[in-house]
């Protein structure tokens, strides 16, 4: 199940990647976006909120408003800060659901996955990993709360 949304924000990631003519460049690309994440408050700097499986230090906070997830990010690397805002780049304002069942193939696509190293490539999955651990937790708690109001 895709969104109409997540399609066009993974198709514009496509494009915007597509000016880049070397791996040098896409990584300078994806640092760049990883600077524009806003920095998270010291509360939500929590080890709950902590990425596990990371080299490097990430917090990722999640929320659902009006039925959408949203996602903040920090980290101590700007690599890993930008692998996160990859992902939240795509994956902010969806529904758990869309959250849980479309994998970030655009990362495939672009090439980026096979050229990350191993350990960069893992903290990627577990940043993607954490986005459906607390979709699921969302969408478990939405199904029960209507589950209570039906009973």
């Amino acid at each position: 199940m895709n969104s109409k949304t997540f399609d066009e924000k993974q198709k514009k990631m496509i494009e915007l990647f597509s000016a880049c003519k070397s791996d040098d460049e896409k990584y300078q690309l994806i640092i760049q976006l990883g600077k524009k994440l806003p920095k998270l408050s010291d509360e939500l700097k929590k080890n709950e909120y902590k990425v596990k499986g990371c080299q490097s230090t990430v917090y990722l906070y999640s929320f659902i408003e009006n039925k959408k997830m949203h996602f903040c990010a920090e980290s101590d690397s700007l690599m890993s800060a930008g692998l996160a805002a990859l992902l939240i780049n795509v994956y902010d304002n969806e529904t758990p659901e869309v959250v849980l069942k479309n994998p970030p193939k655009y990362i495939d696509d672009l090439g980026l996955a096979a050229n990350l190293t191993p350990n960069r490539a893992n903290g990627l999955y577990s940043i993607h990993l954490k986005m459906k651990q607390d979709a699921l937790d969302f969408y478990i708690l939405s199904n029960q709360e209507i589950k209570e109001n039906i009973a």
